[in-house]
């Protein structure tokens, strides 16, 4: 086999999983990346180039045939003189009773005195085994790499992050990547899938998503049942239960809650989440919703729907909210009030001025008003901004008493025949519908990103119209569910 570092990144992006790697082996068509893997592959390239420009007398392989490549490599490391720009290694390495071709095109190769230093550009701001292992496999790799072509260890490894900080990454021998590598020739090898569970969240980015969720529904998957995470996946599948139908035939609320099921480096009881996890499955297996109690949502005339749209710390230093999304809604009408930050350097403190005098404007003519939300995002984002920035006349904290957080309102009510409570699935049930093709929080990032890059007057206020356009209908969406969530009548 042919084995190099993307093959790290295909094993352990966006989380580990044999199952990707087997069906890439296999050919299986994927879905091709969306427009935010676009932007931090636009920002990966120009993160590189911006490094590479600050590098003098330069080597550039990257343009030269393999076989040239690794030839001047050799020979360029040999002088220990300029540094190299995408330089090439290749090493046999016996695995699993077969010799396999390994190679590795690192960015760069620079010169301490008689040391080899390889160094990395990775867009990543955190750099270690919890966040980002294939960039510390990859690391490896070339510094072994670096070894058995010169015969002598790096002297130094390292990857310029995204905040522009050069970590320093271990030199093991080459002991973790060879392992991981090990691993991966070995899943390639099978001739039937590996068992691998679903998950919304951490499949969510895999470009197997679709195919791997039209698998598990279509076989009623007990690893799609809300609340069966993959280690308890695994634990059912290990005792024969790979359907929903068979976990509730297997299980009562006692017996599950006693199920040990792979937790950390151990093991861990199920516990008191056995009564949702077999709720959650009795509601696929029926096909309805199972009703738990009567909302609870404070009874008023008026709500301010209230969503943000913000950059990631990958993508922005300050992890900013670029969108603050509000809107009243009574009776079906709503005036929708965003505020966006500007595009300045002072933009983000911009943005929250904008949100705090808007909430004031909401709470002079409404009263103390609930400002109706979706998840933690929200509450997190406010109380880092009072943090940040303070809070002119305590509106933030205003906001923040008055927040009510209608995902654990829903969880707590109504059992759903769906695999997730995210308010995108929720809205679809409810038989909400958008104006807009493309949508979602990540298309609204790259839309963002390529608003702030562009110079184009034209362009960066239609993407603004299309950003402010999805903001709206999420706060549309929520109204939905929020509608509906106080028509739900105890069925159970």
């Amino acid at each position: 086999m042919h084995l190099r570092p993307s093959d790290f990144h295909s094993y352990l992006r966006p989380s580990k999983c044999d199952l990707r790697v087997y069906l890439r082996e296999k050919g299986v068509p994927e879905g091709a990346p969306g427009p935010y893997e676009e932007v931090l592959k636009r920002l990966g390239r120009r993160h590189e180039e911006e490094y590479r420009s600050t590098i003098s007398e330069l080597v550039d392989l990257s343009k030269v045939s393999w076989a040239e490549r690794l030839a001047r490599t050799q020979a360029e490391i040999k002088r220990h003189a300029i540094p190299l720009y995408q330089p090439a290694f290749e090493v046999n390495l016996r695995m699993n009773g077969s010799t396999h071709r390994v190679t590795g095109v690192p960015d760069f190769v620079l010169f301490d005195d008689e040391a080899v230093v390889v160094q990395d550009c990775k867009i990543a701001r955190r750099v270690n085994e919890d966040d980002h292992p294939e960039i510390l496999r990859t690391m490896e790799l070339y510094g072994w790499l670096v070894e058995q072509t010169t015969g002598r260890p790096p002297g130094r490894l390292e990857v310029l992050n995204g905040r522009r900080e050069l970590i320093p990454v271990d030199y093991d021998k080459g002991q973790q990547a060879k392992t991981c590598l090990q691993e991966i020739v070995s899943i390639r090898s099978l001739s039937e899938p590996p068992f691998h569970p679903v998950g919304w969240s951490s499949c969510g980015d895999c470009g197997f998503n679709d195919f791997c969720w039209q698998a598990a529904t279509g076989k009623h998957d007990a690893a799609s049942v809300i609340g069966v995470d993959k280690g308890l996946a695994r634990a059912l599948h290990d005792a024969g239960i790979d359907t929903y139908e068979q976990l509730l035939d297997a299980f009562d609320e006692r017996t599950l809650a006693a199920l040990q099921r792979p937790w950390g480096h151990g093991t861990q009881k199920v516990g008191n989440k056995s009564g949702s996890i077999l709720r959650n499955a009795r509601a696929l297996v029926e096909g309805r919703e199972i009703v738990m109690q009567v909302p609870v949502v404070p009874d008023r005339r008026r709500y301010v729907m209230f969503d943000l749209e913000g950059l990631p710390p990958q993508l922005d230093e300050t992890d900013r909210v670029y969108l603050w999304g509000m809107g009243v809604y009574e009776d079906g009408k709503s005036d929708f009030r965003p505020a966006v930050s500007d595009f300045g350097p002072d933009g983000d403190e911009k943005g929250w001025d904008a949100f705090l005098e808007a909430a004031a404007k909401i709470f002079a003519t409404q009263g103390d008003i609930p400002f109706v939300h979706w998840a933690s995002y929200e509450k997190t984002k406010v109380q880092g901004y009072i943090d940040r920035y303070g809070d002119r006349d305590s509106i933030g904290a205003r906001v923040l008493a008055n927040l009510i957080d209608l995902l654990p309102v829903t969880q707590r009510s109504v059992v759903l025949p769906l695999p997730s409570y995210s308010l995108k699935v929720i809205e679809g049930h409810v038989g909400f519908q958008r104006t807009q093709t493309e949508y979602g929080g990540d298309w609204a990032m790259a839309a963002y990103i390529e608003a702030v890059e562009t110079d184009d007057v034209g362009r960066r206020v239609e993407l603004m119209g299309q950003i402010l356009t999805y903001n709206k209908e999420d706060l549309d969406a929520m109204w939905a569910v929020m509608g509906w969530l106080r028509t739900r009548v105890p069925t159970a």
